[in-house]
């Protein structure tokens, strides 16, 4: 009886395997696989390793993609937690899936009085243009429609006119900028938007004196597409209660097209006061000073929101949005860039690009990723839902209001 022969006698070694499974180009290129030297190559052990090679081979000779992400940010230091980024990236990371919902921008009224602009190519001049909005990770602006003068109780605050021509400077400005802004009136358009890679201007917030008093007004306005509107300034807004009686009537009126109310400018009593009558939540988007804690909370209590504007350093915006956090909890509180509205940015949020930064600050001071997410998306799209559940349910009012303030005494 023949000797059975030692299995591993017959079995190539690994180093002579890799001899003869390659060949050196001549050229001095890579090696490549010599087919012909793969031993049992009609067998399926030897098909199996031909695969392999050929793998290997394509992943030594794979082109970089094109479109994937170029970023030049720094690797984590080695203190970093194992696993963990640093936070600038961490924070573009998390802007790709939850964006900024800017809640003022003072675009409108700037583009009004220029000649010339290419927002999607980009604009040196401006604090806002696509290129530094996919780089600031911002998927929706609110685009005030305050004329000149709106603001300071001047002739433009009431200017019907003026606000019709900013609305009009919006949809023409979104039109030449399709690959980068579209204009959204639901919640849902603004979703959709951030998924087509695009950010959503939202109409408003409109200053309520240029109603002229009129509910007819701010039922046009809506049909426009706006949907806010900042009581502050108007006859009916104000005084020991808050709100006159017709104040009363364009609240509801303004829960019942889905108009959401923006408390910025108006005094404690009214905030207090509107807070009290609506039945959707309502925002302070760019208020002059904080709001005292009593008035966080209230905002809280209807599920509103606090909007800080980053018109200091990261740090010290930081610090205002630790305190909005402190007093009414991370539900309560979103961001205002209030870019191109003439005031002031402090180093790192010089313009809309800025934002990752800020970003990068909170997941410093520990904020959590959810936090976060709810700061710079989540509080902002709760708060439209809010409004337009407000406007379904009210549907079954009888008809528009038709109050007159006259009639109502104020």
């Amino acid at each position: 009886m023949a000797e059975p022969q030692d299995a591993t006698s017959t079995a190539p070694s690994p180093t002579a395997s890799s001899a003869s499974l390659t060949t050196v180009d001549p050229s001095g290129g890579a090696e490549a696989p010599d087919r012909r030297d793969v031993p049992g190559l009609g067998d399926g052990d030897g098909l199996a390793a031909l695969a392999a090679l050929d793998a290997d081979l394509d992943a030594d000779l794979a082109y970089p993609d094109p479109l994937a992400p170029t970023t030049c940010d720094p690797e984590p230091g080695p203190d970093a937690p194992p696993g963990v980024a640093d936070p600038l990236a961490r924070a573009r990371e998390l802007l790709r899936e939850h964006p900024v919902v800017d809640g003022r921008s003072g675009l409108a009224p700037v583009l009004r009085s220029m000649h010339f602009h290419d927002l999607e190519a980009g604009e040196s001049l401006l604090e806002t243009d696509v290129p530094r909005l996919r780089r600031g990770g911002v998927g929706a602006q609110f685009w005030c429609l305050h004329p000149p003068g709106a603001d300071s109780g001047t002739a433009g605050s009431g200017d019907l006119a003026g606000v019709l021509d900013l609305i009009d400077v919006v949809r023409d400005t979104v039109h030449g900028a399709p690959e980068g802004l579209v204009v959204a009136v639901r919640a849902d358009d603004v979703v959709d938007a951030r998924n087509r890679g695009r950010t959503a201007v939202l109409l408003g917030p409109a200053p309520g004196p240029a109603l002229g008093d009129s509910l007819a007004a701010l039922r046009a306005l809506h049909t426009l597409g706006v949907r806010s509107l900042t009581p502050a300034g108007s006859r009916w807004a104000g005084g020991p209660g808050g709100l006159t009686p017709f104040g009363h009537e364009v609240v509801r009126e303004a829960n019942r097209l889905g108009v959401l109310l923006d408390l910025s400018g108006c005094p404690a009593q009214t905030v207090r006061r509107v807070l009290a009558v609506t039945r959707a939540p309502a925002l302070v988007s760019h208020h002059p000073e904080p709001l005292d804690e009593d008035l966080l909370r209230a905002l809280r209590a209807g599920h509103g929101v606090c909007m800080v504007p980053c018109t200091g350093t990261p740090a010290e915006v930081a610090d205002a949005l630790d305190r909005v956090r402190a007093a009414a909890g991370a539900e309560t509180v979103a961001l205002s860039g209030a870019y191109d509205t003439g005031l002031p940015h402090g180093p790192g949020l010089g313009d809309v690009s800025g934002f990752p930064r800020l970003i990068a600050e909170l997941l410093e001071r520990g904020w959590s990723e959810a936090e976060v997410t709810a700061l710079t998306w989540s509080n902002v799209l709760r708060v439209l839902r809010g409004t337009e559940f407000a406007a379904r349910t009210a549907a079954g009012r009888p008809a528009p209001s038709r109050a007159v303030i006259d009639a109502l005494g104020g």
